[in-house]
């Protein structure tokens, strides 16, 4: 009866408005989707700093009918997940390929997707140190890494 009162005197918001988050003096409770509330090695939610996640997909054309692979970072970690599209939720505790990288983390990745089968796909992966790694994660192989820490590069 207050929350109608206080919109009825316009000090609330819309009465429809259905919340997302809210904070507490325990903390900040936030709405999370399944794929988000399930993620393992959940990232604490952080107001103050920033940990971008990017999502790069390619399409395998494997025969089977599901040939979508979806990779994102989430801080250290990156995970490679076959895709069965938004109303079916993937399995986030078995990845294709999962990585966790020390030192340095992911920001962005992309597939090569001239070359991409359902037994080898390409994906280049770019680290906040600057350096640049070839890996493919269905044969969960390392290609190669670029960029190095190199004694006679210079900036």
């Amino acid at each position: 009866m207050l929350l109608s009162k206080m919109a009825a005197e316009g000090g609330g918001k819309e009465m429809n408005e259905i919340k997302t988050q809210f904070t507490t003096r325990e903390g900040v409770y936030k709405l999370l989707s399944h794929s988000e509330y399930s993620r393992p090695n959940r990232v604490p939610f952080n107001s103050q700093g920033s940990n971008p996640v990017r999502v790069s997909f390619v399409n395998v054309n494997d025969q089977s009918g599901n040939g979508d692979r979806l990779c994102f970072n989430v801080g250290r970690e990156l995970y490679f997940y076959i895709y069965k599209g938004v109303r079916k939720a993937a399995d986030l505790s078995k990845p294709i390929d999962k990585r966790i990288y020390k030192g340095t983390q992911p920001t962005c990745h992309d597939f090569n997707h001239l070359t991409a089968t359902a037994e080898s796909v390409s994906l280049l992966v770019g680290f906040s140190a600057g350096q640049v790694q070839l890996i493919d994660p269905i044969k969960k192989e390392t290609s190669k890494l670029f960029n190095e820490e190199d004694p006679s590069y210079k900036h």
